[in-house]
């Protein structure tokens, strides 16, 4: 993948997680790099991170959800380097907590940043495209854009929406030959954005086994970059609930709703927060969140394959004795 050297590529979000390891990533292809999100200290830092592999770097604070914020992060990268090849969606929140006690103002926050923040970025950088000729715009949807979460419904609509939209968007731009929309759907990630949460259960949240590395999404963001593909599913949790809902929409919903109502009930109990809702927050900004499975990628597979049938069986039983009380 030696092409994406000297690449123009803007990364929205890049401040912790996912997009953190999708700036380094990139940074060993001494691509050139627009990294931006809310939290400018953490930028700085990944800025450092990415020279140190060679990599040309410009930090850029923006808020997604906010249109001018993105229209001036398209405009400063074509400043900088008078194109751009690559533009990745990254930036996203979550609510947490049943959908009548999180706040209408946070639902709707989630909403602008998860949806209106990706058609945002969409929607600066098209005209550069257009212009060129050329570019790839990324989506990171997750798993979340074909599975609903309970506990999660602005998350939820906001996901599915992305999906949607971004349908219709391949659509309008296939007369484009080379202008590109790739969408990845990630499962579970052992990234802060959980801890970044906004809280409104009152325990503590933990994501949902198995959870994959983010730098495996990261890596799989680069390929796409180089080998633009419409549609990647990264682990095969992904593509497991993907089928799960569409074969059995109303069993997986329903045994989601019984495993997660479950490990609520004896959770550690936490404060309620908007977490990084509406402000960034100063904690969480590397890449992993320690919800990760240590050990080789052998057991890790089992690990997994248990965990799914774990589940499956375990969200039967409860459902059978929710029935039957």
């Amino acid at each position: 993948m030696t092409d994406l050297e000297g690449k123009s590529i803007v990364i929205t979000g890049a401040s912790s997680g996912a997009g953190r390891a999708m700036a380094l990533e990139f940074a060993k292809y001494q691509a050139n790099i627009v990294i931006s999100s809310r939290n400018e200290k953490a930028l700085n830092e990944v800025k450092e991170e990415c020279e140190q592999l060679g990599a040309k770097v410009l930090v850029v604070s923006a808020d997604t959800s906010d249109a001018k914020a993105m229209i001036n992060l398209a405009s400063e990268a074509i400043k900088w380097q008078d194109r751009i090849d690559i533009w990745v969606n990254n930036a996203g929140v979550l609510a947490a907590g049943e959908f009548d006690t999180v706040p209408m103002l946070v639902h709707e926050q989630v909403i602008k940043t998860n949806l209106i923040g990706y058609m945002n970025g969409a929607h600066a950088v098209l005209p550069y495209f257009k212009e060129q000729g050329w570019g790839t715009l990324i989506n990171n949807i997750s798993v979340g854009g074909y599975l609903p979460v309970p506990y999660g419904a602005g998350y939820t609509a906001s996901k599915f929406g992305l999906r949607g939209w971004s349908q219709a968007l391949k659509a309008e731009l296939s007369s484009w030959k080379h202008i590109y929309v790739c969408d990845l759907f990630p499962a579970f990630l052992d990234t802060p954005g959980i801890q970044h949460a906004a809280n409104y259960t009152g325990k503590v949240l933990k994501p949902a086994p198995p959870v994959y590395d983010p730098v495996r999404l990261a890596r799989a963001v680069v390929k796409v970059a180089a080998n633009p593909s419409s549609n990647t599913y990264v682990g095969s949790t992904s593509i497991f609930l993907k089928l799960s809902h569409a074969l059995f929409p109303e069993l997986t919903t329903k045994i989601a709703s019984a495993v997660m109502g479950s490990y609520f009930r004896v959770a550690k109990p936490l404060p309620l927060s908007d977490g990084n809702i509406f402000n960034s927050v100063k904690y969480g900004t590397s890449i992993h969140g320690g919800f990760g499975i240590p050990g080789k990628p052998g057991a890790h597979r089992k690990y997994i394959a248990g965990a799914i049938l774990t589940g499956l069986v375990a969200g039967f039983f409860l459902l059978q004795k929710r029935n039957n009380s």
